[in-house]
């Protein structure tokens, strides 16, 4: 899976002359909390919701409602945006992106096709992968076990399922207690609880939960 298939496109951008009042009121009526700044078809920047309310007076000012309303109005994009900004093609593989992001601890990565901006990648976007990949919409049994970290522990699980007469629909493997070990999580259809347990038993290091 690549990045270009799951980012939110058409892209909603901004000017880095924008008023932060008016980028606010963008970022409320199309329901984002970030968008790439975009300056004769190039990108110069990236602001968030968070760099606009920074922006913003204190609740607590004593300035009065006109005197705040001037202010931001004088108040552009391109003085609070963040101008070095991380990206990514389309053709990046979308673990990848999730990688840049958390690593930097950053919410979402423009998407570039040579050179222009055609998406966005976000947090967002990646739970909703995330929600797939687990079956979380999906009805099923749901089993997390730890298995032995060496070949042919998974095929035995999926071998169980598949004599049982189960059928897979998520399937997700994760780091166990040490390198020694793997955790997996899945969700099978086709099967009751009793049958998944009766099947996997004995299969593996260890069944940690079945529901």
């Amino acid at each position: 899976m690549f990045v270009g298939e799951r980012m939110s496109h058409p892209v909603i951008s901004v000017s880095p002359e924008t008023p932060i009042h008016d980028a606010l009121a963008l970022f409320k009526k199309e329901h984002i909390r970030r968008a790439p700044v975009i300056k004769n078809g190039k990108l110069v920047g990236i602001i968030s919701e968070t760099d606009l309310l920074n922006a913003s007076p204190s609740p607590v000012s004593s300035l009065s409602i006109w005197e705040m309303n001037y202010l931001l109005s004088k108040v552009t994009v391109k003085q609070v945006m963040t101008k070095k900004v991380m990206t990514v093609e389309e053709d990046t593989p979308i673990e990848e992106a999730a990688r840049i992001m958390a690593d930097n601890k950053i919410g979402g990565l423009p998407v570039l096709r040579s050179g222009k901006v055609v998406g966005i990648i976000t947090e967002t976007d990646l739970f909703k992968i995330f929600l797939e990949l687990m079956g979380a919409r999906d009805k099923g049994v749901r089993v997390t076990a730890l298995l032995n970290n060496k070949p042919g522990e998974l095929a035995k699980i999926t071998k169980a399922i598949a004599n049982a007469g189960g059928n897979f629909i998520a399937f997700g493997q994760f780091a166990g207690e040490d390198p020694s070990t793997q955790l997996v999580t899945f969700k099978v259809e086709g099967m009751t609880k009793a049958d998944v347990r009766k099947a996997i038993w004995n299969v593996g290091k260890e069944v940690w939960d079945i529901r």
